[in-house]
């Protein structure tokens, strides 16, 4: 294969390697179908460009103007190409999240306007589907015990919908480690028999010897195997669940939908052990909401997919999303491990829409119990997304899908610009003998870039505190207030963090370096001293250095206008240690601290699966605390849908 083939070429030669694959020119349908109340989606993307290159215009004026009076130094072009780089993506979630809000607690009606296919209430719970749908599990060297466990959960709520029948598990490995497999093995002999005693399909397990392709080549392999059999199909990680009356809703929203190719759910945390997995998930939580009912209501039919707890049309994904093998060596070339959004901008070029279903319904997942776990996941997605530069260009691509290839791109070239341009900010001022101007400017750029990246959070702050109830969900006005203002804190200390892990990780991958696809830690507390050294070491090197150099040159005033940057640096080691013990964890679940609305009322999915250890605390009971979600069986744990 000729290593410097385009776009173009890739393109054609994966039609070339596989005959079967309908040519995206011949889609059934090339305009998005659906109905929907409100603006036009044209107007409303026209209205998102507009705020945001109005924005972006604004803020780049007012730094232009403090750089230029003298004219632009080296330092000064670095810190406003940052600027420009690092802007755009916060700007955009900062205007999705805005909007979001308004959606939420406007006038307007999102239901109609922004995700119409699916009913809610009571009594549109599907009593009979026409539809057969895989459900499918991905596995590779981790235990399988908890694995096997959710899916005995899914089957268990699968069946109390009387529809079980119209389902079937899936258990796809790609696990090298012969102990694991033979673990595997045994568990899945174990739930097997569970799964038919109470009346559910047989399900199969697969495991491949070699994992070509990685994920993305095990759901290829499995779809060309058993995919014809099946209308939908649902992938699932390792740490996912989703209640029965879910999954059997989205499977009559598909039905009733031919247009939709993906429709994706909206994931939040399961109630956590790890205090760092419920800080996280805390602020998750409500940022999310926002941000992603303001993105669904303009991205419309050219919505997200991110791998997982969403409803995939078969069919139509085994015509349109097949991914080429990337010309050159891993790991910019290759097999590309960040598939997901990649293959919703495909499915979209097919004629199918992709759409986002903006709300929280019972779709679960588990986040890293330590900080070096969080980081480790990031940069495996921050090198399966510098593979999308080739995709910039590709043939046929709506202008939408094309915006979010790059946007997946900038989103991890965002961190180093901002951390580069603060510090050539703040050497500028050392250097000139401390002029105030500069130091505060970097500052400035520091604090204006962080507010807009974490405004969904505050945006779902606002949206819990305009919810009637929803405060007392979270534990109440004074643990919902501390969690909030504790995690914003622990954000802008892991920000500078990692910036520094991403920016370094970049400059390995000129090098060659890559990550490994294996065994994720789920649920495996503490890092001791010298893990946490090894981890956190270069990031604490860096800003001790900073420190010293700071001080020694401008003094005291020039650390402390530093001091949101290099504090994150400084106490990265005791932070990850502190956040990933026991103690921590025990300590804000017993306290109640970054609760979330599941741990005072356990949805039924989730009922055998959370230890005790992980809800403890209990939200005192209160009348007409929670209104009925969208399975019209469960109490939705944070009375909404």
């Amino acid at each position: 294969m000729d290593l410097h083939s385009g776009p173009t070429d890739i393109a054609a030669q994966n039609d070339r390697l596989d005959n079967g694959q309908q040519d995206f020119a011949a889609s059934p349908r090339d305009t998005p179908l659906l109905r929907y109340g409100g603006l036009p989606v044209v107007w409303r993307r026209r209205i998102v460009l507009l705020l945001n290159i109005a924005t972006i215009v604004a803020l780049g004026v007012v730094v232009f103007s403090i750089l230029s009076p003298d004219g632009i130094s080296g330092a000064e072009a670095v810190m406003f190409l940052g600027f420009l780089v690092a802007t755009p993506w916060t700007v955009l979630g900062f205007w999705n999240a805005v909007i979001g809000l308004m959606l939420l607690h406007g006038p307007g009606n999102p239901a109609r306007s922004v995700y119409p296919f699916y009913p809610q209430g009571r009594g549109t719970q599907p009593r009979i589907l026409a539809s057969r749908t895989a459900l499918t599990i991905f596995l590779r060297n981790e235990d399988p015990r908890p694995v096997f466990a959710n899916l005995e959960a899914m089957a268990r709520s699968l069946q109390s919908t009387g529809l079980g029948r119209n389902f079937r598990f899936f258990v796809l490995s790609d696990t090298s480690d012969q102990h694991i497999a033979v673990t595997e093995e045994a568990e899945f002999a174990r739930s097997s028999a569970s799964f038919v005693k109470a009346g559910g399909n047989t399900p199969v397990y697969r495991r491949r010897q070699v994992n070509d392709g990685f994920k993305a080549g095990n759901i290829r392999d499995f779809l060309e195997e058993y995919g014809r059999e099946y209308d939908f199909f649902l992938p699932l990680d390792s740490d996912s669940v989703m209640s029965g009356e879910v999954i059997t809703r989205l499977a009559a929203a598909m039905e009733a939908r031919p247009e939709i190719g993906i429709l994706q759910t909206l994931v939040v945390g399961m109630p956590a052990e790890s205090g760092f997995a419920r800080m996280f998930q805390f602020g998750m939580r409500h940022g999310m909401r926002s941000f992603t009912m303001g993105s669904a209501w303009w991205n419309a039919d050219c919505g997200p997919y991110w791998g997982h707890n969403a409803l995939i049309r078969t069919s139509a994904f085994l015509a349109h999303c097949k991914l080429p093998v990337l010309p050159g060596s891993p790991p910019l070339g290759g097999h590309i491990l960040s598939h997901d959004q990649l293959e919703a901008a495909f499915m979209r070029r097919g004629g199918y829409e992709v759409r986002a279903l903006p709300i929280e319904t019972h779709s679960f997942e588990a986040n890293p119990p330590t900080f070096p776990d969080f980081a480790k996941r990031d940069l495996r997605w921050c090198q399966g997304n510098m593979q999308y530069w080739r995709f910039l260009f590709e043939p046929g691509l709506k202008p939408v899908s094309r915006f979010q290839v790059l946007q997946a791109i900038l989103m991890y070239m965002a961190p180093p610009a901002w951390l580069l341009a603060t510090f050539a900010a703040t050497w500028k001022g050392a250097s000139s003998g401390f002029d105030a101007t500069y130091m505060q400017l970097g500052l400035w750029l520091f604090f204006a870039i962080f507010f807009l990246s974490v405004a969904p959070k505050l945006a779902g702050m606002l949206d819990v505190l305009l919810t009637r109830g929803a405060v007392r969900r979270y534990g109440g006005p004074l643990r919902f207030g501390l969690s909030s203002i504790v995690e914003v804190l622990a954000s802008m200390l892991m920000a500078p963090v990692m910036a520094v892990y991403v920016s370094v990780f970049l400059i390995g991958l000129l090098f060659g370096r890559s990550v490994t696809w294996s065994g994720q830690n789920r649920d495996r507390l503490g890092v001791a001293f010298f893990p946490a050294v090894k981890a956190m070491g270069l990031q604490t090197v860096i800003g001790i250095s900073l420190t010293l150099g700071i001080f020694l040159s401008v003094g005291w005033i020039g650390v402390a206008w530093t001091l949101p940057v290099i504090a994150g640096l400084c106490l990265s080691i005791p932070f990850t240690m502190f956040t990933a013990s026991a103690a921590f964890g025990r300590w804000t679940t017993r306290s109640g601290m970054f609760a979330i609305p599941e741990e005072g009322h356990m949805p039924r999915v989730l009922s055998r699966l959370v230890s005790d250890r992980a809800r403890r605390w209990r939200r005192p009971a209160t009348r007409n605390h929670s209104r009925t979600d969208v399975t019209g069986k469960e109490a939705q744990a944070d009375g909404r849908a």
